[in-house]
Order: C-alpha cells, then structure tokens, then sequence
C-alpha cells in the first residue's frame, strides 16, 4: 500500500498543472509503483483586481505586452500562467510609456490608492521618530544647553522657566528644536519612565498646558508628547520651538541655560547681547517649523504644484528636481539623505493646510460674518481647518470675502449685475497688507477678517513700523522681508508703499467714507465704511477724508482746493461753504495747512497735509 500524495492547494485562478522543470525540488514520499505526485506550481503574489481586469482585457495595449513578455520568459506556459509570469516580468522590464492622457489618469489613480496608505504611515512612524529622536539625545554625553532630562520632577514654576531657558538657548545655539524629557535619569541617561502626565496636571483650575502658554512672553510654542518606550516604559517630551524675534519670558524674567544649569539672562549680558544679533540675522522666514521630513512627506504637505504655478517656473520632471528648487528658493532646507527641514517661509506661503503645522495653524487668516454692527451673532466663519498657505490660498480669501460682503443690483443696457459695497482692490490690498506685515512673534493669534453690516475691520497682530498717518508718503518698512519679496515675485503685492494709494483712490471713486487705520497695543486695524452721505459723517470722519484726500493730493503731484474736496465728498457746487468748514477743522487739529499762508483769498486757496 503506498502513501497518499499530498493535498495540493490551488489558486482561484489556477489552471490545471502543466509539468515544469524544478531545481532542487524535495524528494518524493510515494513508492516506485505509484504515480509521481503532483508538483505544485510556484506561488505568485496576487494580482490587483484592476489589474487583473485591464491585462485579461484581449484588446489591452498592456494585456499584449504581458503575453509576448511571457513567451519570452517561459513558451510553455499557458494563458493564466503567461499572465502570472508577465507580472513577474514586468518587474525588470519597463513597458511602453503610455499617452500623455492615459499617464496622467494612472497617476491620479494611483495617488488615490496610495494616500490612505501614506497617512497611515505617517501615523504608525510618530511613535518611531520620538524614539528615534530620544536614542540621539540619549547618545549625548550630558545634558546641553537644549536638552534637559528629569524624572518625576513636576513644580510648574520651575518648568514654565525651563521652557523659557530652553527655548532662548536653542536659539542661542542654532538649533531648529530644545527637549525637555521626563522618565530619564540625568546621571547615566537610563531610561526609567515618569509618573508625570502634563495634560492632566491642573494649576489652580487651569490646565498646566494652558498655563504655561498664558505665562510666557512671546508665548512659547511647544508640544506635549506622551509615548511608551521598550517595554512599555512611560515618557514625555516637551518639544520646545527657539525664540526667533525676541528672547522668551517667564513669568517677569528671561531663563538661559549655561551648560546644564538654568539661569536668569540678565545675569548673562554677553549670551543677552549675542542673543539679539541672532534675532537680527535669522529672520522668521528662514526658521523651521517641520524639521527632518523625507520627501514624500514635505510634498504631502506643500502644495508643490500651486508653487511653480504661481512663480511661473516649469514643473521640473522627478521628485528630485521639484526638492532640489524648493531648496533654491529657500521654501526647505536639506538635511541630509532624503531629509529636508520646512522652513517658515514654505509652509506659510504653500502650505496645503496650514493646520498641519502646530506653529503656524493660528497663522491662518480667519473670516467672520457678523450680523449687526457688533460681535454678538456670528452668521459664518470660514473653519481654519481648510485654509491654505498665502500664497496658494490668496485667491480663495479674496473670493470668500467678496461672497460675504453686501452687494447692490444694478441695471445696465441689457442685464442686471451685482455691484460689491466695498471695491474688490481696496479689499486685496488691505488683506495683503495685513498678511505681509503682521508680526509673527504675536502667538496666538493671526490675521483676521470681520465683516459687519456698516464695515469691514482688517486686523493684523503687531503694530506698523510706521505712524499711521504716513502710510501714504513714507517709503514701505517691512519686518518680514523675505516674505513681502516672495509675494511680490508672486503679483500678490509690489512691495513699493503703493497699496494705500491704490485703496483711498478706489474709496474714493465709489465715494465712500475715507478708511481708518487703528493701533492697539499689539495689534493694527484697517477699518472700512459703507456708503454714507456727508451729512451722516460725524466730525472725525469728515476730518480724516479731508486729510487723505490731501495726502492723495500730495503723492499725485498735486494740491486740495474746495472744489477738489466737494467732488471727493459728492457735494454740489452751492455747498462750498459746507467743504470751507471740513478745511477749517483740519487745519485746527494740525493734518492740513495751507500750500500759501499769505493768500488771503480763499475762492483759488490751496491746501497740503501738515508733512508735505
């Protein structure tokens, strides 16, 4: 009696065996007298069903390829397994490129079936890369000026002033990130774990997050990392943002790190005084937000497309030319093999989300409808989930604004329009404005757009570098250099103090109370009114279109007179006394001055704004 051959498992798509040649197969259990046992066919991976449908398709361009592959790699191979082996195949040899049409449409296929994969990755690799990160900061032989390590030490006092200390010495230090880690101890950088859990510690009724972020000034961008090590061993990384503008205070002092030990910075006039030329030379432009990202990830993140786009430069061909001029206009940094760090610049600019990065998510420009004239019922607000980069999401912004703003119908020869309240480039050029010279050392808080129903407020944190009332005639300052070139290159601005100018002359075509600009302690405010009759407007504001209609005047080459002044306010020819009194209260509170003092006639009397 002779043994039973072995059961043979067969794939779905199997066809009965075909004998084939094997190389070192095993030796047969049967006995001489029975039949050889079926030799099972190699296994294969399994076939994509798209795949499968497109090559077994007999009219496929890709089906042919994969027969006539097949039969050069194996003849005797019939149809399902000249399929199998033509996959294989395909492998080494590289099929006929497709049509323009068809390639784009694999490409967008093949984006789609991959994404999911690729934020699961990004997911899964978190805990890794902090891992990752904690065996380099443990291969360190002590404790550096931004990195501290620490137990269960958890006074919130003293970690408010290691945020501050850490924060100032990695700027001090040209480091793109400080550490300050729990569950290690100092002496011999063993790993032991921490009891300590910050986002449930609570100081007074307030979360020690929270806390710490009101405490400091400017408020201290850090993030809170929980995470288990090898075996399981509980820890927490504080993952500490460098100061870039001015050095980070703790409650009424600045901390500094001096080897290991933390210190009050004024105790340390040369590391203060070294501290500031850093700020000086390292603009927020040039920091990092999104340090040591692979490729894929920095083009996952920015929009690379929309970039050559909008800077008019041809896409290069490969991953590899699009990184290398992104790295050329300083949008990332390289560093190392397929590591690259997101500059500031990159990411507020070209960012797909703006939300994907921590430090800069509040950056976003917010868009609130009101109903009324206060801030009592919100209509809609636009979620900042969704916001873009500036540079990429500008056109969206303005089109959104434009949606909300009121809008009157007019008739013209043959069909009704609808006309906006505010000019369309008065509300580019503020929004602009208000994007390329806000202050970023401001946290918390970002540009914003408020739409009422008598104006629009236009909010930037910081205030201007210049005084308000010479926003038309002084040359453009701006604290963001490389931000405001980039945008110009971009036709986003013209970085050459013409924006007012182009606003008051559009106000002023469509007749509307003259713009006001407000400063508060850190913030600027662009103010523009709805329509309203000369005799609506109160006494500052008929002053303030006197006097930018002056300075208008003044940039244009020219003067205000009366009549000039009537035609800005619509008024008729017979209120000339009514423009002779707005004339008189500017000069009273010193904005305008007469361009002749000793004229006494005032029927031909000009007027220039008191700096002219």
């Amino acid at each position: 009696m002779t043994k039973a051959s072995p059961n043979v498992t067969k794939s779905p798509c199997s066809t009965p065996p075909v004998a084939t040649h094997q190389i070192g197969s095993e030796k047969s259990t049967a006995s001489p007298s029975s039949p050889p046992p079926e030799r099972r066919r190699p296994r294969r991976p399994p076939i994509h069903p798209r795949i499968l449908t497109s090559i077994q398709n007999p009219k496929s361009n890709i089906f042919s390829f994969i027969l006539s592959s097949a039969s050069r790699y194996e003849k005797s191979c019939e149809r399902d397994h000249s399929i199998a082996y033509g996959l294989e195949f395909l492998c080494k040899v590289e099929p006929p490129q497709p049509r323009k049409r068809a390639a784009k449409k694999l490409a967008v296929e093949k984006s789609k079936d991959e994404e999911p994969e690729l934020i699961e990755e990004s997911r899964n690799m978190t805990d890794l890369s902090l891992q990752s990160r904690l065996e380099s900061l443990l291969a360190l032989p002590q404790e550096t000026e931004w990195v501290e390590f620490k137990h269960n030490y958890t006074d919130p006092e003293q970690i408010g002033e290691y945020l501050s200390a850490l924060s100032n010495s990695a700027a001090l230090h040209d480091q793109t990130r400080a550490w300050l880690i729990w569950g290690v101890r100092d002496g011999d950088h063993a790993v032991v774990g921490t009891t300590f859990r910050p986002r449930h510690e609570k100081v007074g009724n307030q979360n020690l997050e929270g806390w710490l972020t009101t405490k400091t000034y400017p408020r201290v961008d850090f993030r809170i990392h929980e995470f288990e090590y090898q075996g399981g061993l509980p820890l927490v990384i504080f993952e500490i943002i460098p100061c870039w503008h001015t050095p980070v205070r703790f409650g009424d002092h600045e901390f500094i790190r001096v080897g290991s030990t933390k210190r009050r910075l004024k105790d340390y006039p040369e590391k203060e005084r070294e501290l500031w030329q850093r700020f000086r030379r390292t603009p927020f432009e040039r920091t990092v937000c999104t340090d040591s990202a692979n490729g894929s990830r920095v083009l996952e993140l920015i929009d690379y497309p929309a970039l050559f786009e909008v800077l008019a430069l041809p896409l290069p061909e490969g991953r590899a030319g699009i990184l290398e001029k992104m790295v050329q206009e300083k949008f990332i940094m390289e560093a190392g093999q397929d590591c690259f760090h997101i500059t500031n610049l990159g990411a507020i600019l070209f960012a797909k989300k703006l939300a994907d990065f921590d430090s800069l998510s509040r950056k976003a420009v917010r868009i609130i409808s009101y109903k009324g004239r206060n801030r009592v019922q919100t209509i809609r607000e636009l979620p900042l989930a969704k916001s873009k980069g500036y540079a990429n999401g500008f056109e969206e912004v303005i089109r959104y604004i434009n949606e909300q703003l009121p809008a009157n119908e007019v008739l013209g020869q043959a069909f009704r329009r609808e006309v906006r309240m505010y000019p369309e480039v008065a509300i580019r050029e503020l929004v602009a404005n208000a994007l390329i010279h806000q202050d970023f050392s401001v946290g918390g808080d970002g540009p914003k757009v408020e739409i009422f129903e008598d104006r629009v407020e236009i909010t930037n944190p910081g205030r201007p570098l210049i005084d308000t009332l010479r926003f038309l005639d002084e040359p453009p300052q701006s604290r963001n250099e490389h931000l405001a070139a980039m945008m110009r290159r971009m036709n986003i601005c013209e970085e050459r103090g013409s924006g007012i100018d182009k606003v008051l002359f559009a106000i002023e075509l469509h007749q509307l109370p003259a713009p006001e600009f407000r400063v508060t302690d850190h913030h600027t405010v662009a103010i523009l009114y709805s329509a309203m009759p000369p005799a609506r407007m109160d006494k500052p504001d008929r002053i303030r279109a006197c006097y930018l209609h002056a300075c208008l005047r003044r940039v244009s080459n020219d003067t205000m007179t009366n009549e000039t002044l009537r035609t800005r306010l619509g008024l008729e020819e017979k209120d000339y006394p009514k423009a002779s009194r707005i004339i008189r209260e500017a000069i009273e509170v010193g904005l305008v001055k007469p361009h002749d003092p000793e004229n006494r006639s005032r029927k031909h009397a000009k007027y220039l704004p008191f700096w002219a």
